[in-house]
């Protein structure tokens, strides 16, 4: 019998080896499921004081019934292993295989592999590994295969099934499921520790995430932990966002950990009576993501500045782009849109922006703008046109091109008689954290809004061969910005005023229309510099405070050539928090606040979060318009770098690009160059013609020069500033 099952189990061990030639194979699921399912496990982990905290929109589910598909031409017979999440069957040419194999041979020749997977729990997913038999995103899936049989006993051979391309994370261990995935995490200490109350606060140095691990834990009794993004939250155990309740009984020590992770600096450690622990540590948890972009100066507070924004915007960076580490921890689109563009030049990480973007939009059909705010839909329509832009993966954009479609029918279905858009029962207009913003009629923001996202997709229709709607769109686009000047734009103001009441245009004008229509190019340069001096540079109209819409109001002003101005609105207002203690940047700053005011928001005491990707702009900001380095064409394959200092003795910083970095160095008398990727164009202001070794320079106006750029090649560029 010991003789009969070691022959037994030597097929099955064979079975279960992954040859070490074959190709690399990944779960696979229907698109966007498993980022649907993933999203909804990360933001119900929310809690406020130990409550269960849900979002405030229809959260969809996915697809429980799953096709997958392949046809493969083997040139010989080949042993494949199957992993699948759910209850499954198996075909090969249309004929089911009995039970749920785990291995099968197929035969050489022309075959077609297929499974369905049921999985009402998790996302149905597989994972194929043969030499030449893998599971990827070319397989081909379905949610319903619309199959008939006649009275024969027949299956239709034309069922008029749709099947899109499978989606996939690039998880390529068979032996873990999807649904199991987590972040990886490793081990910190506090750095130091403070006696309060019966037990102490411990001190991590700076803002992090994380999962408490309580070491050495003994005794009966209750324990608590306060957690504070500062010392007087984790001190305030009434009034403290996250806290957590223990009731403990350990005759022996042992380690507990947490089970949910949270966002903290200090962390309250209080034990009654008979509850002991040897000390506590944390399991930081990030997202594995490569730092490629840099940025350093001659100013040691804004490489300080970019230091810390990067770190901030990497604590944000998790399955998703999440607003905060502390308190929603959601995906919110206005968030997550200048989060792709942070990204673009710091991790260049496009699987996250992917995921992101399909966990938003959800599932058909739409019944409320994303996270239920209008300007948010907007947000996400512009990040897709992004994404192709910085990446080229013209593929995604034809994936995601219907669920594009089926959105903007939604908006479109909400215009008013005017055929604009104004406040409709279930809507959120947000645009800012402002006090007394008036929200009431057509809003000009949100009119501009729309009209970039009509051209965006024209763009996108275009990218999907679907040539009549892309003209459709077109047109749409055409006509709502000629009405959208029409009616808001005020000679006397030399600006676009905030909305229309009641069919009468208000006399309000705030920073928000004005400032996307200059980075939009929406404006004649004309416009673009009266609105450059009366609202940008104009202290009497109602200034920004939040980190969120400092973002495109310093944009716009580098679009207009004030890089001196914005560094030093940069120190000002990042450089204000970093002297106020801060290691990671706010949700909000407002510099004539004082003490701890700075930690309150919505109506409670600690409310702010201290940590919010929206804060990490300076990144992008560095990245684009001081380095100046900005796609052409799609994936980089023209590009533009335009260099300004601002005010800045030297910089030096790199971009990334999908195939490689472009490398900058400046100061007042040269340039220095490189790029890994495409074909590009430097452009330098010099008051007299730039001199570079092998390389032609051309002025292209009075006082700009233009050097172009080969992939490969270092230049070095001595001008006169």
């Amino acid at each position: 019998m010991k003789n009969l099952k070691k022959i037994l189990l030597i097929p099955l061990l064979q079975a279960m080896v992954i040859p070490a030639f074959a190709q690399k194979a990944s779960w696979i699921w229907y698109p966007g499921d498993f980022d649907i399912y993933m999203s909804n496990v990360m933001q119900n982990r929310r809690t406020e004081r130990g409550s269960f905290f849900p979002v405030f929109w229809k959260m969809d589910s996915h697809y429980v019934l799953v096709d997958f598909h392949k046809e493969f031409t083997l040139s010989e017979p080949e042993v494949v292993k199957l992993f699948v999440e759910g209850t499954y069957n198996v075909k090969i040419d249309g004929q089911a295989l009995t039970g749920f194999p785990k291995s099968i041979r197929i035969p050489a020749g022309k075959h077609k592999l297929s499974l369905k997977v049921y999985s009402q729990a998790t996302v149905p997913a597989i994972f194929v590994q043969g030499k030449t038999v893998i599971s990827d995103e070319s397989w081909l899936t379905t949610f319903e295969d619309k199959e008939w049989i006649d009275a024969s006993g027949k299956t239709s051979d034309k069922s008029g099934t749709n099947f899109v391309s499978a989606g996939s994370w690039g998880l390529t261990d068979p032996y873990s499921l999807p649904s199991a995935f987590k972040l990886p995490v490793v081990k910190h200490t506090a750095v130091k520790t403070e006696k309060a109350g019966t037990g102490y606060i411990a001190d991590f140095g700076k803002e992090t995430f994380g999962f408490i691990k309580v070491n050495g834990l003994k005794g009966k009794g209750k324990l608590s932990l306060y957690y504070g993004e500062s010392k007087e939250e984790a001190l305030s155990t009434d009034k403290c966002e996250t806290l957590d309740h223990l009731e403990i009984d350990l005759t022996n020590k042992k380690d507990s950990v947490m089970p949910l992770s949270k966002a903290f600096r200090y962390v309250n450690f209080q034990p009654e009576n008979g509850v002991s622990a040897d000390s506590i540590s944390m399991l930081y948890e990030y997202a594995p993501v490569t730092e490629r972009g840099s940025f350093k100066s001659s100013d040691a507070e804004l490489n300080k500045i970019y230091d810390v924004a990067k770190y901030t915007f990497h604590l944000n960076t998790r399955e998703f782009f999440i607003d905060g580490i502390k308190r929603d921890r959601w995906v919110w689109s206005g968030d997550a849109y200048q989060s792709y563009l942070m990204n673009y030049y710091s991790f260049f990480d496009a699987p996250t922006v992917k995921r992101t973007l399909l966990a938003q939009r959800g599932k058909d059909p739409v019944t409320a703008h994303i996270n239920t705010i209008m300007d948010y839909s907007f947000y996400w329509f512009l990040g897709i046109y992004d994404y192709y832009k910085f990446t080229g993966d013209r593929k995604f954009v034809q994936d995601i091109y219907p669920r594009m479609q089926s959105l903007m029918t939604y908006i479109d279905g909400r215009k008013n008689k005017n055929g604009l858009l104004e406040w409709m029962p279930g809507d959120w207009i947000f645009i800012d954290w402002a006090d007394k913003l008036s929200k009431d009629g057509e809003v000009s923001f949100e009119q501009l809004l729309y009209a970039r996202n009509l051209e965006t997709m024209a763009l996108c229709a275009k990218l999907a061969n679907d040539s009549e709607n892309a003209t459709k769109y077109e047109q749409q686009a055409k006509t709502l910005k000629a009405k959208i000047f029409d009616i808001y734009w005020n000679q006397s103001k030399h600006a676009l005023v905030h909305s229309r009441v009641a069919g009468q245009p208000t006399e309000n004008v705030t920073r928000y229309a004005n400032m996307f229509g200059i980075f939009f190019d929406y404006f004649t340069p004309e416009q673009k510099i009266a609105v450059k001096e009366h609202v940008l540079l104009n202290d009497s109209i109602n200034k920004i405070t939040t980190p969120y819409m400092r973002f495109y109001e310093l944009e716009a002003l580098c679009a207009m050539g004030e890089q001196s101005y914005v560094l030093k609105e940069m120190k000002n207002y990042w450089g204000g928090m970093l002297k106020l203690g801060a290691t990671s940047f706010w949700e909000e700053y407002n510099p004539d606040k004082k003490g701890t005011e700075h930690l309150a928001m919505y109506g409670r005491p600690f409310g702010k979060s201290l940590c919010h990707a929206w804060g990490a702009s300076p990144i992008y900001l560095l990245g684009k318009y001081y380095l100046g380095v900005s796609p052409d064409s799609p994936g980089y394959e023209t590009y533009t770098i335009e260099p300004h200092l601002g005010g800045l003795a030297w910089m030096e910083g790199k971009v990334p690009t999908a195939n490689g970095d472009i490398s900058v160095y400046m100061n007042k008398r040269e340039i220095k160059a490189s790029a890994a990727t495409g074909k590009g164009k430097l452009r330098i202001k010099s008051k007299t013609k730039p001199v570079a070794k092998g390389a032609e320079i051309k002025e292209i106006s009075k006082g700009m020069f233009e050097v172009t750029i080969e992939k490969g090649v270092e230049y070095l560029i001595k001008y006169s500033s």
